[in-house]
């Protein structure tokens, strides 16, 4: 360019080589500075993420969470849904507040909460709700229409739901507004499939089967309570906690009142209290992170085997194959426990906020 330039100006008569030593050496730099604009880096590619949680059920929500929120360089989250389960034997209250509460909590102490959405979700079951939701203000409303909003927008890329609680949020948006299945990926922390049983799946067993049987990309992200292939096995002690989380995270200026009491700063030193309050299990103590199971596959799928299958239904009790449904899912097992929970304690050494895109 700058050649082609320089042979396009006209020499004005009595040009020398003295005469024109600076214009040249000026009309260089000014050339120079054409050709080479400041390089704008493309941003790299980011998972666009809805995460629907029971927050205040056990202690993994949290954690997958704060794992979520902390890996802004894999998701872009587009907001945080609740809905309502309750904790072993009830003592951890169900109301959908509860959990708001501590998804809001979480999404503090991880200073993006007045960022990225929080939104109330469904108190009650997909049976008690379905035919409801052409009423204003049904149960769940600002979870439901938030979830096909974002559903619905052009993105260029699948929509993820992430729901590590009941399918009630989900099940219900693809009931009312059915056309955003072509839109969205649900990757479902739940089930212990091939077996009877779960938390999540038996909360709403309705809002299940009426995915399985909606041509939808689904996928069943097992538990399978005790056994190595299921998310039970992705175990983090207590010690290891106790450990490496103190002062992880930003420090925030206005302390959160965590759900046992005290006040906390950073999200680290609540994932320590969790820690101390909730009841350990197993030699070391210690307690499975299910759901950050979850979002770590979407992060990284190699940290599990997964296959599809034919979508089977849960009738009276037990699951009832379907060799011949056309309708397939994903089902993962197998789960690499060295690299997600290696990786958990990485990204709280190393956390990059997600942002809202």
């Amino acid at each position: 360019m700058q050649s082609k330039l320089l042979k396009s100006i006209k020499k004005p008569a009595g040009w020398s080589i003295a005469g024109k030593l600076l214009p040249a050496l000026v009309f260089t730099a000014l050339a120079a500075c054409a050709e080479a604009p400041e390089k704008v880096e493309e941003p790299a590619f980011r998972h666009h993420v809805i995460f629907d949680t029971d927050a205040n059920n056990e202690i993994d929500d949290q954690h997958a969470l704060a794992y979520l929120l902390f890996s802004g360089d894999v998701f872009a989250v587009e907001g945080v849904t609740v809905n309502a389960t309750s904790g072993p034997g009830g003592g951890i209250s169900r109301h959908i507040s509860g959990h708001y509460d501590e998804a809001k909590r979480i999404m503090q102490l991880c200073g993006v909460f007045d960022d990225i959405p929080l939104l109330t979700g469904a108190d009650g079951s997909f049976e008690e709700i379905k035919d409801q939701i052409d009423t204003p203000g049904f149960d769940g409303h600002e979870a439901v229409g938030f979830i096909i909003e974002q559903a619905l927008r052009e993105r260029g890329q699948e929509l993820i739901l992430l729901p590590v609680g009941k399918l009630t949020n989900i099940a219900l948006a693809l009931k009312k507004e059915p056309s955003i299945a072509e839109n969205i990926r649900i990757v479902w922390l739940g089930s212990n499939y091939p077996k009877p049983g779960e938390h999540n799946q038996d909360w709403d067993i309705p809002s299940m089967n009426y995915i399985l049987d909606f041509d939808v990309p689904f996928e069943m992200v097992t538990v399978r309570y005790g056994e190595p292939s299921g998310t039970t096995a992705v175990r983090v002690t207590q010690a290891q906690i106790l450990h490496r989380m103190p002062g992880k995270g930003p420090e925030i200026s206005e302390p959160v009142t965590g759900r046992h009491g005290g006040q906390f700063t950073n999200w680290g030193d609540y994932s320590v209290n969790l820690f101390e309050e909730y009841g350990m299990g197993g030699s070391p103590p210690g307690r499975p992170l299910f759901d950050q199971a979850a979002v770590a596959i979407v992060k990284n799928p190699d940290w599990a085997e997964s296959y599809e299958h034919p979508a089977p239904i849960f009738r009276d009790g037990e699951w009832v194959e379907r060799p011949d449904n056309p309708r397939k899912i994903v089902i993962w097992e197998w789960f690499d426990i060295y690299g997600i929970i290696n990786d958990y304690f990485i990204t709280m050494d190393n956390y990059v906020l997600a942002e809202r895109p």
